[in-house]
């Protein structure tokens, strides 16, 4: 018969073998990971991207899109405005945020899955900085807003709502969370068509104005690069803030604007630069909204110069400009007619014309 020592020892060894085995299993098991969204704009080239690296992906959304789910990945239906019911129980590695935009929403999402998810990343934007008037970087501050329980987005309340879900994310993960500030998002799915519009314009011949200079910069980031690198973020568990965009003066409009003609030489588009002062004299204020250009006076001055080292230090790489143009005038091309024909963004024709005759009159007239 064993004894006492001999029985207690037997014991240590079988409890030494069962946590050996259970650390093995996890060891083998794919990480988990949880997608706020999914199937918008960066969620599904966050997913495709997350299924090669051997996660195994999650996504909690509504089921508007993708109703019948994305193969390989598990789907939970709620809402962020307080049908959560469905994400608890659940334990996973890391949480991706991409659709917080509602503080208080972002906060109750934030507290409820703290306990049982690893680490969290907010998407937030560079939209979140209290001023453009000057370049930002990560300590820039960031705006204010007034009623923390606001609900309505618009072009005022956008930043401060997001400057507010990454503090309420932060808080809630006490140091397992970041916050990435994109710029603009530009690539292949885009729904904006902000980006859009300059490889398919000059797809469309004739008189193409181009604002400011050819040298007046913007920062972009290409959404296949965004996901790959956020996904890093989440693999290391690397904390803080960070801007997401292309280097300051990596890029200019007249960069754009030449990759756009690049990637349709048979168009025999033809584009004329049309000075800033000229189209403030001309345009409404809120025409004068060619992203990803923005103007270099006043208060948006300092737009497309923030501060990007810190992103690049923890792994941020971006492709060539012409690649994102190329594609993404391949993927437009794949769209239905009507999104072909009607974008929701970019520089009306009638106006175009009319602007461009304004100022061929001025240079007449010296």
């Amino acid at each position: 018969m064993l004894n006492r020592r001999e029985l207690m020892q037997l014991g240590l060894g079988a409890a030494s073998l069962a946590a050996m085995h259970r650390t093995l299993a996890a060891e083998a098991a794919p990480p988990r990971l949880l997608i706020l969204g999914g199937t918008g704009f960066i969620g599904p080239h966050l997913t495709e991207q997350a299924l090669q690296r051997g996660w195994a992906v999650t996504h909690f959304n509504r089921g508007k899109r993708d109703a019948d789910g994305v193969p390989g990945v598990q789907t939970l239906h709620g809402d962020r405005k307080g049908q959560l019911d469905a994400l608890r129980g659940h334990e996973w590695d890391a949480v991706i945020d991409n659709t917080g935009y509602v503080p208080k929403y972002v906060k109750m999402s934030a507290e409820l899955l703290a306990p049982n998810a690893g680490y969290c990343l907010f998407i937030s934007s560079i939209s979140a900085y209290a001023s453009f008037a000057k370049p930002n970087d990560e300590s820039s501050p960031t705006g204010k807003l007034a009623n923390p329980d606001e609900e309505a987005i618009t072009n005022d309340s956008y930043g401060p709502m997001k400057a507010l879900c990454e503090q309420y994310t932060m808080q809630a993960f006490e140091g397992r969370a970041s916050v990435v500030r994109p710029g603009y998002i530009v690539g292949p799915l885009d729904p904006t068509d902000r980006f859009t519009y300059w490889p398919v314009r000059a797809t469309r011949g004739g008189e193409m104005l181009a604002p400011g200079t050819p040298q007046d910069p913007v920062q972009v980031i290409d959404v296949r690069d965004l996901a790959a690198w956020m996904l890093t973020l989440a693999e290391r568990r690397v904390t803080g803030h960070f801007n997401a965009v292309t280097r300051p003066r990596e890029y200019t409009i007249g960069d754009v604007v030449r990759a756009s003609l690049a990637a349709s030489p048979q168009s025999g588009t033809k584009v004329t630069w049309v000075p800033e002062d000229f189209l403030f004299g001309q345009w409404k204020p809120e025409q004068v909204d060619l992203p990803p250009w923005s103007p270099m006076s006043g208060e948006y001055a300092g737009a497309s110069l923030s501060a990007t080292d810190r992103a690049q230090s923890a792994g941020l790489t971006t492709r060539p400009l012409a690649d994102t143009v190329r594609d993404t005038l391949a993927w437009h091309e794949t769209r239905s007619a009507d999104r072909r024909e009607k974008l929701r963004a970019g520089l009306d024709p009638e106006l175009e014309r009319a602007t461009l005759s304004a100022w061929h009159e001025r240079e007449k007239s010296g």
